[in-house]
């Protein structure tokens, strides 16, 4: 690993600019900073999410994610560079499908609950879908690695289906929708 923090403060970006990885300046509100700073934040709010008792293997897979989305913000705060692999996409699927399995099939939508660490994992799921947005914004004027912004979107279906793993968990269940023109 190259260089590291010493100091918190610099005072280089008090002008609106900040610096990419290999030194390139660039404006803090920049397509570019906006998809890091999502992808930093989604990997925040997934910590959340760790902060419950979840089950052992939800843990396992949300360490990694995390960990996924630390190499996907430094991919993204280096040009040119590729950190998150199709290997990386194939092992959400892989997962994905091995919790969906459990699942019983959904009838109805659901609303975003469940319990604590649940609620915590819809809300991941919001801030990876805006993650994902703006990574395909910044695609649209920059060179962004493809699998780069498939990861997001797999990992959006993935953090769904664990919000409904984790609600089954915790013994509060999903919460489902109910349209209000069905009411009476």
């Amino acid at each position: 690993m190259g260089k590291r923090l010493t100091k918190i403060y610099t005072r280089t970006g008090d002008a609106g600019q900040t610096g990419l990885t290999g030194g390139e300046r660039v404006d803090k509100d920049s397509a570019r900073i906006d998809a890091i700073g999502d992808v930093d934040e989604l990997n925040s709010v997934i910590s959340l999410v760790l902060a419950h008792n979840v089950p052992g293997e939800v843990r396992e897979c949300l360490t990694q994610v995390q960990h996924d989305l630390f190499n996907l913000g430094g991919e993204l705060s280096m040009r040119d560079q590729a950190l998150i692999t199709s290997d990386d996409i194939e092992r959400l699927e892989q997962v994905l499908e091995r919790f969906n399995a459990d699942l019983p099939p959904l009838k109805e939508f659901i609303l975003p609950g469940g319990g604590a660490a649940s609620a915590s994992c819809h809300l991941a799921r919001a801030v990876c879908r805006r993650a994902e947005r703006r990574v395909i914004a910044l695609a649209r004027v920059e060179t962004v690695n493809m699998p780069a912004r498939i990861y997001l979107n797999r990992l959006s279906d993935l953090l769904f289906v664990l919000c409904r793993v984790i609600a089954r968990a915790s013994g509060q269940g999903e919460v489902m929708w109910r349209s209000a023109r069905t009411e009476t």
